[in-house]
């Protein structure tokens, strides 16, 4: 189980839970290592010694690397053989990943290599958690891994700053791997049998863009649904498809908990039964199935987060070494698990903005809103919301293309030794931008269905939802006339990928829980 305070951690590996990951994500957090995982690093790291002082000959230990395992390495080259496989592994390219992502790398790094099953020196891990607590940052190139034998390029980079290369930032400023160490008060390793090979094998770097993917997906999430019913309000939609006998006839968990969530937000609306013989019996899909569809994401959310935590507890070096001794070469570093994950997540970001773009659209066509047309009262000389929703529709195009799967894509490297790759790190890094172009589509959703409420103030929403429209009309202004909305969309982007929510949206998302 992992112990938390509000500024602390302390990290008992194969037991992190995804709100501990999520908070280690979202701001810089003191990490600590449970005591317990002390005495596995050491035993694993005496069955290593041992190999090398009888002459055993074990890939990874005392073995070139990929198609070069059957060459023997002499004793004496050793560390030249653990400092040359870092640094030949140091291709990474594109711009570095970002901060918060960078945390939960040296985090997730830290807990997998503290299993005890790397045969690497405790101190490496302590390095990497004085890094994160010191806010010394490697400097890790986005691109460059394909997912197999672990996150080789990009954890190289990382593993460059220990061994007093590389680049790391160090509050903010890049500075060499060097300067970096001595920023945290210890000389560069002079890296052990395996440890550099430790340190590059792993799935950390893909499994931590996955997790951001998923925690901005939760967000985005949360936000659609406020917008919908912001959206259901606007046009006086119809809550009888939200009952829950609908959706306890059916049985699917996400689509049950959808509902009662939209239930919640629309507890106390005034709006509702001041309608009830409206004829309004079925609205468009895009209103009367927001339980059925952002039900289904919401159950791959569930899955995808389950995948992720045991992830970022797992041993995904290669070879593990045992506690009888054993040391065994085997797949742990191939990253299949997040790749189809990180497809399930982009999946879920695509749809939730593909039927938000689609609310939109039906909130500025005044033969199925109600509504004055683009929610412009002087249309003709104003085009109102028409625009806005262009953007959208292009953003939800694009999140179409991005969100075709990764995992099936495979190029086979090292000359054939790794000849089926999993490309989870590009699958996952990519729903960076699927979860913004989402947080906009429902910005610009909510912005306008704000602004399709406000023709009719007779009568006043729930108090959640009166709420949300309150914080929205903080950041931006009815819309009396054309005016510049670049700014407004930027704000209401904002708003939608914020991670404070009403309870009755957040007790349903899974790191949240």
């Amino acid at each position: 189980m992992t112990k938390a305070t509000t500024s602390s951690l302390t990290l008992l590996p194969g037991h992190v839970s995804l709100a501990a990951l999520r908070s280690i994500y979202a701001a810089p957090v003191q990490l600590s290592l449970d005591p317990s995982a002390r005495a596995l690093m050491q035993a694993s790291l005496a069955t290593v010694q041992r190999i090398v002082d009888e002459d055993q000959v074990v890939y990874g230990i005392n073995t070139g690397f990929g198609k070069l395992a059957s060459t023997k390495i002499a004793h004496e080259r050793l560390a030249e053989l653990q400092r040359n496989l870092v640094l030949s592994h140091s291709v990474g390219t594109g711009d570095a990943l970002a901060d918060d992502v960078v945390r939960l790398i040296l985090a997730t790094k830290a807990i997998s290599l503290a299993r005890g099953h790397s045969g690497i020196r405790p101190e490496i891990v302590d390095a990497l958690l004085a890094m994160a607590n010191a806010n010394v940052l490697p400097v890790i190139p986005a691109k460059g891994s394909v997912g197999a034998s672990g996150d080789l390029a990009p954890l190289a980079h990382l593993a460059c700053v220990l061994i007093g290369e590389g680049q790391a930032k160090v509050d903010g400023t890049v500075v060499s791997g060097a300067e970096a160490m001595r920023s945290i008060g210890l000389p560069p390793f002079v890296l052990g049998p395996k440890e550099g090979l430790a340190l590059l094998n792993g799935t950390q770097v893909s499994t931590s863009l996955a997790l951001a993917g998923l925690f901005g997906a939760e967000n985005v999430f949360a936000a659609a649904l406020v917008a919908g019913c912001l959206s259901l309000e606007a046009i006086k939609g119809s809550v009888k498809p939200f009952d829950a006998r609908i959706h306890e006839a059916r049985g699917q968990a996400g689509q049950i908990a959808v509902a009662a969530a939209v239930r919640a937000l629309l507890d106390g609306s005034a709006i509702d039964p001041s309608h009830p013989n409206c004829g309004r019996v079925q609205d468009p899909y895009s209103i009367r199935c927001v339980p059925q569809v952002m039900g289904a994401c919401l159950d791959n959310l569930h899955h995808a987060a389950r995948v992720l935590t045991i992830e970022a507890n797992a041993a995904s070096d290669n070879p593990l070494v045992f506690d009888n001794g054993d040391v065994i070469s085997g797949g742990n570093f191939h990253a299949e698990p997040v790749a189809f994950v990180a497809d399930i997540i982009a999946l879920a970001v695509a749809e939730i903005g593909a039927i938000s773009e689609r609310r939109l659209s039906l909130l500025l066509d005044p033969g199925l809103s109600g509504l004055p047309a683009f929610l412009i009262r002087d249309s003709g000389v104003n085009s109102g919301f028409m625009i806005a929703q262009v953007t959208a529709a292009a953003l939800a195009a694009e999140n179409q293309c991005l969100a075709n799967p990764s995992s099936v894509t495979s190029l086979p490297t090292s000359a054939n030794q790794e000849d089926h790759v999993s490309m989870a790190t590009y699958g996952a890094r990519r729903l960076g931008d699927m979860v913004r172009n989402a947080a906009v589509m429902v910005g610009i959703e909510a912005m306008a269905a704000a602004q399709g409420m406000e023709f009719d103030r007779s009568l006043k929403s729930s108090p959640l939802v009166e709420a949300q429209f309150a914080a929205i009309r903080e950041r931006v202004a009815y819309l009396e006339q054309d005016r510049y909305l670049a700014t407004d969309i930027e704000a209401m982007r904002a708003w939608a990928q914020q991670s404070t929510w009403p309870a009755a949206l957040t007790q349903c998302l899974p790191s949240f829980a």
